[in-house]
């Protein structure tokens, strides 16, 4: 099965990335940030998304991932502090804007042709939520859209199918992030939409029946979405 794996660096929109690629048929996880490369191997993915976070990536205990990511040699999206994370790594700089951006901005697209941008329309609105810029690209990237704030909004790499965007995609307020994200996972990552839930809840009751067989499950419930589902599916497959 093709999957996405979303690496999380405590951004409060990071499980909308996973929902919104989801409902466009591609399986993906959330781990977080600090998953060991072995792990993240072992999940077989053909993209890697990073996250937003509210950290500074030159901060002394900024947040990062295992630098082993960057040698696998796949796909990578990063957003917000994603994007940062990259322009730090391959050698550009980033610096605290002058003045925090939070709010609407209309994206122009300075390359059409570049796949992630593949039907998205002309200065569609998309949604900025950033204290960080980028102020010098790294060798080897170029602009790919700017906005009136933003002149490095959106970059890419693309003989190393990277890209990465300052804005929010995986929000309602960016009209078209739907379509981004699922031009990254169709067209760079060359994933197929074959997942639905509906496969997946059927493929975890006969997991769960076959791991649970005929013991007992104690089964704790915190209130929120993750342990209801799981619940649901306890009983579901064992009653």
């Amino acid at each position: 099965m093709d999957k996405i794996v979303v690496l999380d660096f405590g951004s409060q929109y990071t499980q909308l990335i996973a929902r919104k690629l989801r409902e466009s048929g591609v399986y993906t996880e959330v781990v977080p940030y600090r998953e060991n490369i072995e792990d993240i191997k072992a999940r077989k993915p053909q993209g890697i998304i990073l996250s937003g976070g509210p950290a500074s990536v030159y901060a002394e205990d900024a947040y990062k991932p295992d630098d082993g990511i960057w040698d696998l040699g796949l796909p990578i999206l990063g957003i917000c502090y994603g994007m940062q994370l990259i322009t730090q790594h391959f050698g550009g700089s980033v610096i605290p804007a002058d003045h925090h951006e939070y709010g609407k901005a209309k994206l122009h697209i300075e390359d059409a042709s570049t796949p992630i941008f593949k039907n998205v329309k002309q200065d569609s609105i998309v949604w900025m939520s950033h204290g960080d810029r980028a102020e010098r690209l790294p060798k080897g990237f170029k602009i790919i859209g700017t906005s009136e704030n933003s002149p490095y909004a959106a970059i890419a790499n693309e003989d190393k199918k990277i890209y990465a965007v300052q804005f929010h995609p995986e929000v309602t307020h960016t009209v078209q992030g739907d379509k981004l994200l699922k031009n990254f996972a169709k067209y760079i990552c060359e994933c197929e939409s074959t997942w639905n839930m509906g496969n997946f809840a059927k493929e975890q009751i006969a997991k769960i029946k076959s791991i649970v067989k005929n013991g007992k499950v104690l089964c704790a419930v915190s209130g929120g979405v993750d342990s209801s589902v799981v619940t649901a599916l306890l009983n579901e497959a064992i009653g």
